[in-house]
């Protein structure tokens, strides 16, 4: 099996090296992943300038590709040129930070997934709480379980899946739940700043909290210290509403005469 593996925070990220180490045993792992951070970036692509990879770490464990552009610009150039024949998945993380609930739209690293998922590859993005200190290599082994099972599982061609751990599973015998991702907004507040010119600034905050759903989430199980698996989709046509659509009488006025 051929692996590309891909992150949104960086080449040099441990993350990044501990998912390669785990994935070694499923197969050859090709990195290509960006030159710097690209968290936030969610599946931007690079085209009004010329994008640049350069091979780094040859003949070291952690020999790859970086990019100087985003996730989605690393999966889409790897198998378009770098790579010599397709791979069989493409993995993105893991992401230091979760990636759950509204924060898989703006995600890069869920973007290097989606992306993978666009080439008919199955692709799993793999995040990872924050936290005093990051247990990557535990992480990554807990993924590896998952990614091999849900490759066992395989009912099409290909699927996407977003992966997230919280810290508190890797000091227990973890649990996995497959949910929906939550949908409720939050995180819209900003905080105001004066910098040292006197102009203000506004700075991102994760406040307020999502609040609870109806129904368990991703969101809501990381919290209950469960792993949380949700399978994704690119399409997002809202298919009931299309329906409807169809039927209603949706007509445009016809062009008046040029009036002579």
């Amino acid at each position: 099996m051929r692996i590309l593996l891909t992150n949104d925070d960086g080449f040099a990220a441990p993350g990044l090296q501990a998912l390669q180490r785990a994935l070694e045993r499923l197969g050859q792992v090709d990195i290509v992943a960006p030159v710097t951070e690209q968290s936030g970036v969610s599946h931007s692509i690079t085209y009004l300038k010329p994008l640049t990879a350069e091979l780094r770490g040859e003949g070291t464990q952690h020999a790859g590709w970086a990019v100087d552009g985003s996730p989605a610009d690393c999966v889409k150039l790897g198998i378009s040129e770098l790579l010599p024949e397709p791979p069989d998945l493409v993995v993105s993380g893991i992401n230091h930070g979760l990636n759950a609930g509204i924060n898989v739209l703006y995600s890069g690293t869920v973007a290097g997934a989606l992306e993978g998922s666009f080439f008919g590859i199955n692709s799993v993005a793999v995040s990872l709480e924050e936290g005093p200190e990051q247990p990557y290599d535990r992480a990554a082994e807990l993924a590896c379980q998952v990614i091999e099972q849900l490759l066992a599982q395989q009912d099409a061609p290909s699927r996407l899946y977003n992966l997230n751990i919280p810290l508190v599973a890797l000091d227990r015998s973890p649990e996995l739940r497959v949910v929906p991702m939550a949908v409720a907004r939050y995180g819209e507040n900003f905080m105001k700043g004066t910098d040292p010119k006197g102009r203000a600034y506004y700075w991102a905050t994760t406040d307020p909290p999502p609040p609870p759903e109806a129904h368990p989430t991703d969101v809501s199980v990381l919290a209950e210290g469960y792993l949380s698996l949700t399978p994704l989709d690119y399409n997002l046509t809202e298919s009931k509403l299309l329906l409807q659509m169809q039927q209603w009488d949706l007509a445009l006025a016809k062009n008046k005469e040029v009036q002579q």
